[in-house]
Parts: C-alpha cells; sequence; structure tokens
C-alpha cells in the first residue's frame, strides 16, 4: 500500500489520547445505601465488569476511528507506480508509404489511426512521432485531432532513428511503435535498452508489382527505346497491362507476363525524345497503388563548353563532337581569357611553361566551380606548373621519370568508368607511355594506374572544382594512350561530369543534386514549382552554373520545372523511392527480449498501459470505517447499559 500524503501519518500519535483518556478515567462511583449487603456485594462484582467491558469496546472504536481517519486523510492506494508519477505515452505511427495499404479493416494507417484516437485517455501526456513530424507534451484531444489528420509521407525512419528522437522526448515514461516494420531486421533491437510496446500493421494482400526504374538505350537501327525496369513479388502475372505517355497523350501500350518473384525490362521505342515529359503506367491491382506510376523526364541535350589549349588537339576535337560538346581548340598564344568563365572543362593540354596570367584566370575558374584536366609536356617547367597546384592546393610535381611502363589497371568503381563496362576487363592491350612524372597529390583517387601502382590518371577534388592530373605526356612520341579504348570513356566523362545535367528522374526524401548552365545576376533565383507548390532549393552560383540541392522538398511525385522568374529552363522529375515497395516485413512475435512486449492491437497495447498506471483509492472505505466506529460508539454508549 502507498500513501499518496504519508506525512500525515505523524497524526496517529493522536491515539495516545484515547489511551490516556481510558487509563484516567475520572469517573466515580456514586454510594447508594442499601439494606441487603450480600445482594450488593453481587451487583457491584457484575457492575464493575460491565463497566469494564464497556471502556475497553469505547477505547477500540475511538481508536478505530482516529486511525481511520488519519489513513483516509493520506490517502492510500494499491498502483505500480507512484501517484505522483505523471503518465506521458510518446507514440511513433509510421505514416511511410508503404502503409498506405489495405488491412482486413481498411486502410492501415487510417485503422491505426482510429484506434489510437478511440484509445486515448484524456488525462495522460502524450508525444506523438511520425516520419515527417514530433509533436511533444500534447492532450488526449490534441492527440486525437493530430493522428486523425495524418497523411502518408515519403519520409521513412530507420529504427535507430525512431528511438533516438523518442528519448529525447522529456518526461515520457512510456513508448509505443505502431508500424508495418518494413525492411527490419531482428538485429535493429539488439541495442535497444528502452521499454518498448509494439503493434505491426500489415497489408492484407502481399503481392505487388512495381516499376523500379526507367532508363534509356540505343538499339542497332540507331532508335531511342526507353527501357522499364518491373518488379514482381509474389506468384506469376500474366497479360498485365502497362502503357507509357508523353505528359497526357498516350504514345504506346503493350501487355507482359512476368514470373514468380521475378523481375523484367520492358522496352519502348521512341522516336522523338526531345522535351519528353513521360509517364509509365501498370494497370494492377496489388498491394500497393503509388508504384504503379513512373515519370522521368528528358530535355533537349545542353552542350557542354570544352576548351583544349595546346598545339595538338585534334584527338580532342573527336571526342568532343558538336552533338553533346561545343568543343573550343586555342594555342597558348591565342587563349581568349574573357571567355575562360564560360567553360565547364579546360584541358591544359602539354603545355610548357604556364603563364603568369593564365594560372590567376585559372584560379579564378576553379573558384567558380570550374573542372581542368592537365596532361603534361616531356618539356614541362616544374616551376609554373607546382605554382599552379599549389595555388590549386592539390599538391606538386616531384620528379620526372624516363622509362617505359604499362597501364594495367583500371578503378572500374570511379565515376568516370560508371555504366561504361559490362564486366571487368582485364585482356585488352595495355598502352604504354615512356615519361612519367612523379607527383605528391592532395586528397587524390586514382582512376588508372600503372603496372608499378603508381597513378597514371589522378582526380583532386578540391573545394568547388575537379582537377583531373595526367602523369605523362599523351602525345604519340611518349605514349600511345590515345590510340586506346580507354581514351574515350575518361576524356568524354570528364567533360560530362563538368556539368551534371538533369538526370531522367530523381527520387523523393532523398539527397539530390543538378546543376543548371545558367547565369544568375545579383538578386537572382532559381525556383522549382509545379501546379500545386513551389519551393526556393538550396542553390550555389557559379560563374556558369547554379547547384540545386534538394532533399526534404519536393514532397510528392510528379513534373516539377525549374524556373528563373518567368523563364522556364527545364522539367525535372521526381518518383517515390522503390525501397518503400518492398513487401519484407519483420515478425515481431519472434523478439525475444525482455524490455519489448508484443501487441496484437493497439487496443490491448493502451489497456496495459492504463492498467500499469491504474490507481486503486482506499480513502473512501477508510472514511467509512470512521463513521462506523463513530456511530458503534454512539450506540454503546447510548444502549449499553452498566
Amino acid at each position: 500500500m502507498q500513501f499518496k500524503h504519508p506525512e500525515i501519518l505523524y497524526f496517529l500519535f493522536l491515539l495516545i489520547i484515547p489511551i490516556l483518556v481510558h487509563l484516567f478515567q475520572l469517573r466515580k462511583f456514586k454510594k447508594v445505601p442499601f439494606t441487603n449487603v450480600a445482594f450488593l456485594e453481587d451487583l457491584v462484582i457484575k457492575n464493575r465488569k460491565s463497566s469494564q467491558l464497556k471502556k475497553w469496546l469505547i477505547l477500540c472504536t475511538r481508536l478505530v476511528l482516529i486511525t481511520a481517519l488519519v489513513l483516509a486523510f493520506a490517502q492510500p492506494f494499491f498502483s505500480n507506480e507512484s501517484v505522483d508519477t505523471e503518465n506521458h505515452v510518446a507514440i511513433y505511427l509510421d505514416n511511410s508509404l508503404s502503409t498506405n495499404s489495405k488491412g482486413s479493416k481498411g486502410n492501415i494507417l487510417k485503422i491505426a489511426s482510429q484506434e489510437i484516437a478511440e484509445n486515448i485517455t484524456p488525462n495522460n501526456t502524450y508525444s506523438l512521432l511520425t516520419n515527417s513530424n514530433i509533436y511533444q507534451n500534447i492532450s488526449g484531444d490534441e492527440l486525437k485531432k493530430i493522428v486523425l489528420n495524418t497523411k502518408n509521407s515519403v519520409q521513412s525512419l530507420s529504427i535507430s532513428d525512431v528511438l533516438l528522437k523518442l528519448s529525447n522526448i522529456n518526461g515520457a515514461t512510456e513508448y509505443i511503435l505502431v508500424s508495418d516494420f518494413q525492411n527490419i531486421k531482428d538485429e535493429a533491437f539488439n541495442t535497444i535498452s528502452s521499454t518498448l510496446s509494439l503493434t505491426q500493421i500489415l497489408p492484407e494482400k502481399r503481392e505487388n508489382l512495381a516499376i523500379d526504374s526507367v532508363y534509356l538505350s540505343t538499339n542497332t537501327n540507331a532508335k531511342n527505346t526507353i527501357n522499364i525496369n518491373i518488379k514482381n513479388q509474389g506468384t506469376l502475372k500474366e497479360n498485365i497491362p502497362v502503357a507509357i505517355y508523353n505528359g497526357e497523350e498516350l504514345i504506346s501500350k503493350q501487355t507482359f507476363a512476368i514470373e514468380k518473384n521475378a523481375e523484367k525490362t520492358i522496352s519502348f521505342a521512341i522516336e522523338d525524345m526531345s522535351n519528353f515529359n513521360g509517364i509509365v503506367k501498370l494497370d494492377h491491382n496489388d498491394t500497393f497503388e503509388f508504384d504503379n506510376e513512373f515519370f522521368f523526364s528528358i530535355n533537349s541535350n545542353e552542350k557542354i563548353n570544352v576548351l583544349a589549349i595546346g598545339n595538338d588537339n585534334d584527338f580532342l576535337s573527336r571526342i568532343y563532337t558538336e552533338q553533346d560538346f561545343k568543343f573550343t581548340s586555342s594555342t597558348l598564344q591565342n587563349v581568349n581569357y574573357s571567355t575562360l568563365n564560360q567553360q565547364q572543362l579546360i584541358v591544359l593540354n602539354e603545355i610548357d611553361k604556364l603563364p603568369e596570367s593564365l594560372q590567376r584566370s585559372l584560379i579564378d575558374y576553379t573558384k567558380n566551380g570550374g573542372s581542368i584536366a592537365i596532361i603534361p609536356n616531356a618539356k614541362s617547367e616544374f616551376k609554373s606548373y607546382n605554382r599552379l597546384l599549389e595555388r590549386l592546393g592539390v599538391g606538386r610535381l616531384l620528379s620526372k621519370k624516363i622509362d617505359s611502363l604499362k597501364i594495367t589497371k583500371i578503378n572500374f568503381n570511379h565515376p568516370l568508368f560508371k555504366n561504361v563496362f559490362d564486366k571487368k576487363v582485364t585482356n585488352f592491350q595495355y598502352p604504354t607511355t615512356t615519361t612519367t612524372f612523379n607527383t605528391k597529390m592532395n586528397r587524390s583517387s586514382s582512376v588508372i594506374d600503372y603496372e608499378n601502382n603508381e597513378p597514371f590518371v589522378q582526380e583532386i577534388i578540391s573545394s568547388s572544382s575537379k582537377v583531373y592530373w595526367f602523369s605523362s605526356p599523351l602525345n604519340k612520341e611518349k605514349s600511345n594512350f590515345t590510340n586506346s579504348p580507354l581514351v574515350v570513356p575518361v576524356f568524354y566523362n570528364m567533360g560530362k561530369q563538368s556539368l551534371k545535367l538533369s538526370k531522367l528522374y530523381y527520387t523523393l526524401a532523398q539527397p539530390n543534386t543538378i546543376e543548371i548552365a545558367t547565369q544568375l545576376e545579383k538578386d537572382d533565383i532559381l525556383t522549382i514549382k509545379n501546379t500545386n507548390n513551389s519551393f526556393i532549393p538550396l542553390q550555389q552560383t557559379f560563374q556558369t552554373k547554379v547547384k540545386l540541392s534538394t532533399n526534404e522538398l519536393p514532397d510528392s511525385k510528379g513534373f516539377y520545372t525549374i524556373e528563373k522568374g518567368n523563364l522556364k529552363i527545364q522539367t525535372i522529375a521526381y518518383n517515390n523511392p522503390s525501397i518503400e515497395s518492398s513487401l519484407n516485413y519483420l515478425n515481431i512475435h519472434s523478439l525475444k527480449k525482455e524490455n519489448i512486449s508484443v501487441n496484437n492491437s493497439l487496443e490491448d497495447n493502451f489497456k496495459k498501459i492504463e492498467d500499469k498506471y491504474k490507481v486503486h483509492w482506499f480513502w473512501k472505505w477508510f472514511l467509512i470505517l470512521a463513521i462506523v466506529s463513530l456511530l458503534l460508539e454512539i450506540l454503546i454508549l447510548k444502549y449499553f447499559k452498566v
């Protein structure tokens, strides 16, 4: 038994008063003369016994009365917790896209929200965490309004993130997790020490088709092809319609069959793909509807500005063709310095000595985000090259070595070789060089290496630009690298990656970087908008481009335009994260941890918490006992005759 006001128990010392009254009874018997003494002796004995019993009964009733009153005012109760403990329930309600599915009672997110609202105890304090918001220290009525208006979000949280956020809620005493526990393994709960109550909400149907990705290719007839990767989770499916639209215009439609738990690529040949706002639609009733529609956009190709400074740039002109690049070649003597900041890539091709004016212009150029590829000459002056490299903060030249070396190692994971090789190639004819510059570069990553593991091509990323360093001249007297198949992807991708052109599509709720080849005035900004919303993304302005970064916004899939004022620059597309289409769920009943309880329904979950904090008060019973004691004393005094 516990007491709300245990300090009142000190008043039990008042019990000494009736005891003292009983011990020092001052009442005296009256003397009444009688003639028969024998009769009197017997009567005195009987009266004395009755009087003694009456006194003891009155003492007991008074002791019970005082004790009951003191205990009643101390407010005794039975409970698992202290009565002063505030019941603060922290709830995580998973509103990720995967909870937008049908369960046995309807939409699983809406049903969970209704059950939370129905089982709220008004006197408790609550905090609610969703994937997109957190509400702390709110009342039951406030929680009810919030959960009933909770919508699905593209944001998602890991279990570790959920528990970290919940643990930062001050005063929380109970933690309830309501989720489908998608793509979670048992090990995720191994390091969790908090006491958790879990309720799993699952879809009734476990069959799903999803459009996983879209990519472009060119077939043997030089026709453009849109390839659609479709993922099947469940049994064999046949005669499934899939259609592709350009905006609202239907372009093509076909049906397909897909094996059990398999992936398949569906191809559409498209003639005109300029400014194509593509929508792929699957007509199939399955677990998730949000992954039956996929958006992508193809903008008119922007040409990338590439400038080569040197004497022999013929091999570069064959790589940087007019279809994708605006290539300019210049000798060192004829460089137009005013156009340097208009370039995305500058190639310094075997210059003997780098003049001071060129170095200063290149420093300004890299500060504005430009990329440089440096190819030394056998006669390159160390002093001028080191001065430029040190100004760029990338390293320095150490020595020159005359020796024939084979180029044998390719870093297939480097971005310059992304999607270049179907598999790792080891049996090609190795190019060679006869002159090598030994260097010490900072923060560099090797692209291609010599047979002695020394780098042949390095990428050095500075604070605002990329610098590519070739350890050898590429003229035919010193190397046959320009005759190698590697020369095309290396230089072509250097040019392509100097400006990150918009991709076919971007994924919501993930970091995305978009580079726009445009110039902004001092107060100009770029805006991303669609028919319903617009926002200003994080943007970094350079001389010839603007780098946009998006993450939490936008929050819905579809087409968006990038605009400068009222000028539409290009269209981009966003899609939901494909991971949300997974039907891989954790069996929470397999979790064998003492601090984790699993409940089949939210009603059971809340009932257990309510029972844990339920208080059984006893002060009324002690008050009744005090009244009964008082009445007994009155009856004894009135009817107990001595």
